[in-house]
């Protein structure tokens, strides 16, 4: 008895229509046909015939291309709109961008406080620059001496 394998996942077959053909394959190759024949017609007289199958098949390829082309389970259109997406729309690097919200604090708080307020915040300001610097010099001289 011959046994015929039939596939698990039957997401991947596709109804054929007419000669074996999908759909999107018989509309392709008829646009195809409907462009490719006068093209070659018209053309054969001007430019001899070799030289006109030759621009009848330019003309055709594209239309075949986009009816065979499936990657992935994704047809033409769909993964070149992926394709343009991804390099044009979309940026190559993303820039990370956030906003200060302490400056923005800070800008808020010294256009509240008066004039005298401000000279002594920048006296201790100064001052507890000055002890930083202090303590920024002893650990340099401890890792002198140490080493």
């Amino acid at each position: 008895m011959a046994f015929v394998s039939v596939p698990k996942d039957l997401n991947k077959v596709k109804t054929k229509v007419a000669l074996n053909l999908t759909l999107r394959q018989l509309i392709s190759f008829s646009i195809a046909a409907a462009i490719g024949f006068p093209v070659y017609w018209f053309s054969r007289k001007a430019i001899g015939n070799d030289l006109a199958v030759f621009l009848m098949i330019g003309c055709v390829l594209p239309f075949f291309f986009v009816a065979i082309f499936e990657k992935d389970g994704i047809v033409f259109e769909k993964y070149m709109g992926y394709i343009i997406k991804q390099k044009f729309v979309n940026p190559k690097v993303r820039h990370y961008k956030s906003q200060n919200f302490y400056a923005y604090l800070n800008n808020t708080e010294e256009s509240e406080v008066p004039e005298r307020d401000k000279q002594t915040s920048r006296k201790t300001r100064t001052a507890t620059l000055k002890k930083s610097k202090g303590i920024k010099k002893q650990q340099e001289n401890l890792k002198k001496g140490r080493s």
